[in-house]
């Protein structure tokens, strides 16, 4: 049994219409990248990229995008990424890019990068604050934030056996 070694392309959808973030959907991002690799490269770059290509996670609120193909192909498929100039989704166009931020053997590593980078971001937001206030409302609101599981709002939902 032989192991396909694959790469993982971190990437962040960069738009000015804040709209955009919140109505992508992975299939939609998909199409738009084996798009323009077909433009870019023809029909042999999109048939060695389309192999085991696939969007592995997709974060619609922070507009982050983790892309799988094979380890051989990589290399088409980061020189097409900027070629991305717009994603479809529900019948509306927004005109976005995918800027690529790291590239990684496992998704462990694209991980542990992405934790750094955001890091950075909030660090980087912090020191251009303009005055206290601003600075004490950005801590806040990063100490508030818990991952919290949604409990159901009433024992009916458990009980319920279709019957109204």
């Amino acid at each position: 049994m032989v192991r396909f070694k694959n790469r993982y392309v971190l990437c962040e959808v960069v738009s000015e219409d804040p709209r955009c973030r919140q109505c992508i959907e992975d299939r939609a991002v998909g199409l738009a990248v084996r798009d323009a690799i077909g433009r870019v490269h023809g029909d042999y770059g999109l048939a060695c990229c389309s192999i085991s290509f696939t969007v592995k996670y997709l974060n619609a609120y922070t507009g982050t995008v983790l892309l799988r193909c094979r380890k051989d192909f990589y290399r088409l498929l980061c020189s097409a990424l900027p070629f991305v100039r717009q994603l479809e989704s529900r019948t509306q166009r927004y005109p976005c890019a995918l800027r690529t931020l790291h590239l990684g053997g496992t998704i462990r590593t694209c991980q542990k990068f992405l934790i750094q980078y955001n890091r950075r971001q909030l660090l980087m937001l912090l020191q251009n604050c303009t005055n206290e206030e601003e600075r004490r409302c950005i801590q806040k609101s990063l100490l508030s934030c818990s991952l919290t599981e949604e409990q159901p709002h009433s024992g009916d939902e458990e009980d319920d056996d279709g019957i109204e």
